[in-house]
């Protein structure tokens, strides 16, 4: 619906590069030793021969918000599973830090949606350009957001009923990684604003698991510094990012190794018997 400055097929493209090695989280990965683990949890593609990819595909895409719900209870709860159990996988492995990233032409919509829900913001004050749209596609988006919120009309009190009907499965299955790892006690870097609005699903689904979540930087769209406020979790770099995948949240992740070793490698000043 002009909401976005490319098309949806542009999803599956940006899964097979991540796959082959070639974006930007690839990059961000390799420079911070992490390991990228690329899930299918709604892409509307087959991606038939996509090696590496881990399949655990709900549904083919989501619905239209704009014209019903995105998603059924049960489709948003199987998500909502795929992010708990790759959480379980990953501790399985030792994997002792996690972050949720993402890929799906169009996801500010459904982010904007949940943060204008969530915060009680007016629409405008949450919605961006997204991937670089035209003011005029910007008051499209406005409008479409504005419309799905009025149709679904989706409580607040219910964080789930919120993320079926103007959610995503992606949103869906970052907020079950987050659970997933709070439950284990394994911190969660949280990116930029789609990260943010599953990071607002998940706390508001279990509050306790604020504690495990980690901010990483602070997104160039407006609603991610209100859902970051709204969450209490602050953020530490801004590099006017937009990029989305995980990015800002795997800059962090040699920020976090360098203060590991200031607890565990430096020595105190009682060590070096220096008084004060």
């Amino acid at each position: 619906k002009g909401v976005s400055a490319t098309g949806p097929e542009v999803t599956a493209i940006q899964v097979r590069n991540f796959l082959a090695g070639g974006g930007t989280i690839n990059a961000f990965c390799r420079n911070a030793g992490a390991r990228l683990v690329v899930v299918d949890v709604g892409v509307a593609d087959a991606l038939e021969g996509a090696e590496g990819l881990v399949r655990r595909k709900v549904m083919p895409g989501c619905r239209d918000f704009s014209e019903g719900p995105a998603m059924t209870r049960e489709e948003a709860l199987a998500c909502l599973q795929v992010g708990i159990d790759m959480a379980r996988e990953e501790a399985a492995r030792g994997t002792q830090l996690l972050a949720a990233g993402e890929m799906g032409i169009g996801n500010t919509s459904p982010s904007s949606a949940i943060a204008a829900v969530l915060t009680g913001a007016p629409v405008e004050e949450v919605t961006g350009l997204g991937s670089g749209i035209s003011s005029e596609s910007l008051r499209r988006k406005t409008e479409l957001i504005r419309q799905g919120i009025a149709r679904n009309r989706p409580d607040p009190s219910d964080p789930l009923e919120v993320l079926a009907k103007v959610g995503g499965t992606e949103l869906a299955a970052m907020a079950g990684l987050m659970l997933g790892g709070a439950s284990l006690r394994i911190p969660v870097v949280v990116d930029g604003f789609i990260a943010g609005a599953a990071a607002a699903i998940a706390v508001g689904l279990h509050p306790e698991a604020r504690e495990m979540l980690v901010g990483s930087h602070a997104s160039v769209e407006p609603g991610h510094r209100l859902l970051m406020r709204h969450l209490g979790i602050p953020t530490y770099t801004n590099f006017g990012l937009r990029l989305g995948e995980g990015t800002g949240a795997a800059l962090l992740f040699p920020i976090i190794d360098a203060s590991v070793r200031i607890l565990t490698e430096m020595r105190t000043l009682a060590e070096l018997d220096i008084r004060r």
